[in-house]
């Protein structure tokens, strides 16, 4: 399906089967065809818990025990999430989730593949965007299309985290929030080297061509003029700057070889083979500072980071500012994030699904976007009065704000929708490679676009 009729159809979609949620249906859907268009339907498990037996334990008055796993992305989200669990005991008393996070990524992957295959998987798990539609064709988390109504309603969701919930018009996670990369810069620099501070305004933000000059002119023999461009989480939105794609339109081949997404990773080179503008991360390794404590004390003028860096960033009380990505051909970036899924074994869909809706909730999520961990991922809290309900002073300062339309409209980043991690691998491989000067840009692109047809050709 292509991108500009992903959200119109899933709207669609949805506005029908709201009108359905008062029916009580609590898991997965039974209406199973077996059709490949909805590859968890016919998965066996996914109507196990659904028997109203399975919730005697919370009508007679009984705690129910629910598993949750993730991953600590920083000590701070830890806290937060700890402290989101013991509100929810808290608000239902016969509820006790016990947490457990450990490593992301390729691990957190294995881990879950693992627990599935043992049947110990958790009753609720974080999952990441990119594994999502994954686990739901394997039938391992649950459809919940049918949970989302008036009072929980999908249409609330903003574009880019909607389109990454939906898979063919059905629902197998919430998304937790959306993130996504922008520009930190140190304004103690700027303001030494009298240089003016960027445009926060997407609609008059920097040239790639400007980026450039300015991060030059920032660089001398302490001070680096910019870093992150080369962390492979930020390619995504920095291809859709220059209109560029990772895959076609309906996502079943590479789209990745173009001259677009040439001219990005050319640049990302150039910012410090030809410029020297920017370290490499062996730099990085040798000094024993992570990027934002370079940017904090003043060894980076401009750091490009995901969303999430703002937390700690606004706790170290340094001069910060915030801008867009530089634009290519526009001002875009990639918006996505982790989700959060029900086990479709879980004994306990009830009481996971109101924790779900919980961990979605302005209570928790507000937390954390207040923080500045996070920001919000709904069209009602980017209004006058839902932003009442999250921003904070000391940490969104005029020019965050002055982005929230840049936030709110941001493309899905394309990594989500493929159904095999090895297709962001392979192309995560071949442009290192070219960064690390060992392979030709031309051969690394086409090498990438090769191994992506044929990891989608065995599907």
């Amino acid at each position: 399906m292509k991108r500009k009729q992903i959200a119109a159809l899933f709207f669609a979609v949805m506005l029908g089967l709201t009108s359905l949620a008062g029916c009580g249906s609590s898991g997965g859907d039974s209406d199973s065809d077996g059709s490949a268009q909805n590859p968890a339907d016919s998965a066996e498990s996914g109507q196990a818990g659904t028997d109203s037996g399975e919730n005697a334990a919370a009508s007679d008055g009984e705690v129910v025990e629910l598993t949750f796993m993730g991953w600590e992305a920083s000590p701070m989200e830890t806290a937060s999430v700890t402290n989101g669990i013991k509100i929810f005991e808290e608000l239902h008393p016969n509820i006790k989730v016990t947490y457990t996070s450990g490593l992301s990524g390729t691990e957190y992957t294995a881990k879950l593949l693992s627990s599935a295959a043992s049947n110990t998987l958790p009753d609720i798990m974080f999952m990441q965007s990119t594994d999502y539609r994954t686990f739901a064709s394997k039938g391992i988390i649950m459809d919940i299309t049918d949970r989302f109504d008036t009072e929980f309603p999908l249409s609330d969701f903003i574009d880019s985290s909607a389109q990454i919930m939906d898979i063919n018009g059905k629902v197998y996670g919430v998304s937790s929030c959306t993130v996504m990369p922008i520009i930190y810069y140190n304004k103690d620099i700027f303001d030494a080297a009298g240089i003016e501070y960027p445009s926060s305004d997407p609609n008059d933000c920097w040239t790639i061509d400007e980026f450039r000059d300015i991060a030059k002119k920032l660089t001398t023999d302490e001070i680096y003029g910019c870093y992150g461009f080369e962390s492979d989480g930020m390619w995504p939105a920095l291809t859709n700057a220059n209109n560029g794609h990772y895959f076609s339109e309906d996502y079943t081949a590479a789209n990745f070889d173009t001259k677009e997404n040439r001219e990005v990773f050319e640049v990302i080179k150039a910012l410090r083979v030809e410029d020297g503008s920017a370290p490499d991360a062996a730099t990085l390794e040798s000094v024993g500072m992570s990027a934002a404590q370079m940017l904090q004390t003043g060894k980076v003028a401009m750091l490009c980071d995901g969303s999430w860096a703002l937390q700690e960033l606004a706790a170290t009380g340094m001069n910060l500012g915030m801008a867009p990505l530089p634009s290519f051909a526009n001002a875009s970036s990639s918006g996505q994030a982790h989700l959060h899924c029900i086990s479709a074994k879980t004994s306990h869909p009830e009481e996971a699904w109101e924790f779900i809706k919980f961990l979605s909730g302005e209570e928790y999520q507000g937390d954390l976007i207040r923080s500045g961990l996070w920001m919000p991922n709904r069209h009602s809290w980017y209004t006058e009065e839902g932003l009442d309900k999250w921003y904070n002073e000391e940490v969104h300062q005029d020019c965050y704000m002055e982005m929230l339309d840049y936030f709110a409209n941001a493309q899905a980043d394309e990594r989500a929708f493929q159904m095999n991690n090895a297709c962001a691998d392979a192309i995560k491989e071949e442009i290192e490679l070219y960064l690390k000067e060992d392979k030709d840009l031309g051969e690394a692109m086409s090498s990438a676009q090769s191994r992506v047809d044929a990891v989608m050709a065995e599907e």
